[in-house]
């Protein structure tokens, strides 16, 4: 069953435009159709349409039941945007479809990019969760300032991709149980600076490696997802 979101779905029982267009103009569903909803807070709705309109389609609410995620720690994700948009937003898609609870774009000190346009990257957060069945959305914070971002999250273990061989790391696979909430972090093409890595230390991350070759951010960041999924599913959570 084809699924869309709606976020107010409960309250108010109808598809927003952006959807609504999609149901009835690009997929030429009718009144009587049945559809699924999502609402990104865990919930599915199975409905029947009962108002065809490409602006503002309306749905009665025929069953609804919880689909919870199908990991239990979260995931937080915190990255330095790159210069191509394009890759970061591929990141984002491929990040939620594989599973993450919270994406953190983060203003590092050598950031070659310090805006994001959020509505499309949120847009592209909507249509990887609807693609990969799920029905919550991830949270979605930044830029933030690298300083006050690591000074604030509350994950039990934090780490942090780095480059630099000369800082002692260890491998992520090793040192992630898979059993606790975890935040990792992927630094900008130029990679962290010294004092934000030394800042980063002293609030609790552990600079670790992904291997022995060099990744983009955006392989460095769905690497550590894959590695931290497999670990939690060898752990049980």
């Amino acid at each position: 069953m084809i699924r869309f979101y709606a976020p107010d779905i409960e309250s108010d029982g109808r598809l927003p435009e952006v959807e609504s267009s999609h149901c009835c103009r690009v997929l030429r569903m009718r009144e009587g159709d049945r559809i699924e909803v999502v609402d990104g807070k865990g919930n599915v709705y199975r409905c029947e349409i009962v108002g065809s309109h490409p602006k503002h389609t309306d749905v009665e609410i025929i069953d609804k039941e919880s689909e919870p995620l199908h990991w239990a720690p979260r995931i937080t994700l915190a990255v330095a945007p790159t210069k191509n948009m394009d890759r970061i937003e591929w990141m984002v898609e491929k990040a939620v479809e594989i599973g993450v609870n919270r994406i953190v774009f983060l203003d590092c000190l050598h950031s070659v990019r310090r805006t994001v346009k959020r509505e499309r990257v949120e847009k592209i957060m909507v249509s990887a969760m609807k693609q990969s069945l799920k029905a919550t959305m991830p949270e979605l914070a930044g830029p933030v300032a690298f300083e006050d971002f690591v000074r604030s999250d509350t994950s039990s273990l934090r780490y942090m991709g780095y480059c630099d061989p000369s800082v002692e790391r260890r491998r992520f696979e090793r040192e992630y149980n898979g059993a606790s909430d975890v935040t990792v972090l992927i630094g900008p093409e130029g990679d962290f600076s010294p004092e934000e890595v030394s800042l980063a230390i002293n609030c609790g991350f552990m600079p670790v490696t992904f291997g022995n070759t060099r990744l983009r951010t955006e392989t460095a960041a769905i690497y550590s997802l894959c590695a931290a999924h497999a670990l939690i599913a060898m752990s049980g959570s």
